[in-house]
């Protein structure tokens, strides 16, 4: 019998250790990264698109030197109640385009003077994940970066900034900013 063998109280015999599983078996859900904490002033929100310049400066300024939280959302279609479907799932394409756009805006803020965190969230309640990054990070303020599209469509799929800013209330200033997309060549 080994010396460290844990023994039963009742019957004296080595207790079995159970047998080892894998951490994630054939039909379980992943193990996810827990959600980063680190404190930020400013938070800088975008829905799959790039961030442009006058953000980051926006954001330099508000922040007044303390660092600053970036949040890439890569969409998840379809309804949460039907059959899931892999094919709705951002592919492994879009979330390094995604993980792409945070590390470019990353490295801006810090060529500012800026200490700067990132991360990418895949998700169909973008403006719920917004709020939830925002208050795990503390940040007063919220900037939201939006493409241009037509009124119709806003109507439709509804207004991130504005979903957002009633999702935390009175505890973070959010700022809509929307950017126009370039002109696709004909």
């Amino acid at each position: 019998m080994p010396a460290e063998a844990p023994v039963s109280a009742r019957s004296e015999s080595v207790v079995e250790e159970p047998p080892s599983r894998p951490s994630r078996s054939l039909f379980r859900r992943a193990k996810w990264d827990k959600q980063p904490t680190q404190s930020s002033a400013v938070l800088i929100a975008t829905v799959g698109i790039a961030i442009p310049p006058t953000v980051i400066r926006r954001a330099v300024q508000l922040s007044e030197g303390r660092p600053v939280a970036i949040v890439a959302i890569a969409r998840i279609y379809g309804s949460s109640f039907g059959l899931p479907s892999p094919g709705l799932m951002p592919t492994r394409k879009e979330m390094d385009e995604q993980l792409a756009l945070v590390n470019k805006a990353i490295a801006r803020l810090e060529r500012a003077g800026v200490e700067a965190w990132g991360q990418v969230a895949s998700t169909r309640r973008y403006a719920r994940t917004i709020a939830q990054v925002g208050r795990a990070r503390g940040v007063s303020r919220v900037l939201v970066v939006t493409p241009e599209v037509p009124r119709w469509r806003r109507l439709m799929e509804g207004d991130t900034a504005r979903d957002v800013r009633r999702r935390v209330g009175k505890e973070m200033t959010v700022e809509g900013v929307t950017v126009r997309r370039a002109a696709s060549p004909s």
